[in-house]
């Protein structure tokens, strides 16, 4: 039985997309929701992941609109780290269809952890990184983050074009720290980013790989929805609640990824 001529397992790829795209413009990993969905209608990994990939980025996009409000002001910022997510996950795509799985499978929970350390203690990192500046007799944080913060960002991407699953935690941890802006600020941005890297990601993938067209629809139909769902939920939530929902996913991302 497959996606093409099973009624129930479309309605739960479907279903699949829009708690993907609901979570992703929250916080990230909603590819935990749809890729697992996939491979049980039958689907090899690879294909699946690709199809994924295509059908998350309606998603990416409607979370982003969602998120316009505090986009704004941002635009130098966001294209700025645009260019460096998209060598990143132009970079993950390769790898994806030249490596084996298997690759990543033990740094990405080391990766998510130390994410999820920099979201908890992003205040009080800022903090100590703006009093050593001031000590220094330095002006303020980069308005882009500076090399550190592309260095970063260039590799959670790249990591981002070859699974992507909690993507958006290591985003989140990395321009929280490295930019003064509040939580649902750097939320928007890591959503256009985010829909950026799968966008590309997806180009790729078009030309050179194998992909499901129906379940690349449902995904795409169902994320569309979640996207807009996400935004009005988590632009809601207080910085406290969205950490605590970043954590939440990010162990859970852990726990899921390390059962493989």
């Amino acid at each position: 039985m497959s996606i093409h001529d099973s009624l129930g397992e479309s309605l739960a790829v479907f279903a699949a997309g829009v708690g993907a795209g609901t979570i992703n413009t929250i916080v990230g990993s909603g590819t935990l929701i749809t890729f697992p969905v996939l491979l049980a209608t039958g689907l090899p990994p690879v294909t699946a992941n690709v199809s994924n990939t295509l059908g998350l980025v309606p998603g990416s996009v409607s979370g982003a609109i969602g998120y316009r409000k505090e986009l704004r002001g941002q635009g130098r910022r966001v294209l700025r780290l645009a260019a460096t997510s998209l060598v990143g996950g132009l970079a993950g795509a390769v790898l994806l269809l030249t490596l084996p799985s298997e690759s990543f499978d033990t740094i990405v929970p080391v990766l998510i952890g130390l994410a999820l350390v920099l979201v908890v203690l992003q205040p009080r990192l800022a903090k100590a990184l703006k009093e050593r500046r001031q000590r220094a007799g330095g002006s303020g944080p980069h308005p882009d983050g500076g090399p550190a913060l592309h260095a970063g960002m260039l590799l959670a991407s790249t990591y981002g074009g070859y699974f992507g699953a909690a993507q958006g935690v290591l985003y989140v941890g990395l321009m929280g720290l490295f930019l003064h802006e509040d939580l649902q600020r750097v939320n928007a941005v890591k959503n256009v980013l985010a829909g950026l890297v799968n966008g590309i990601a997806a180009v790729f993938f078009l030309f050179v790989a194998e992909f499901d067209w129906t379940a690349v629809l449902l995904i795409a139909a169902g994320s569309t929805l979640g996207g807009q769902l996400g935004a009005k939920v988590g632009r809601r939530l207080p910085p406290t609640a969205l950490r605590a929902v970043i954590v939440a996913v990010g162990v859970a991302a852990i726990v899921q990824l390390s059962l493989r």
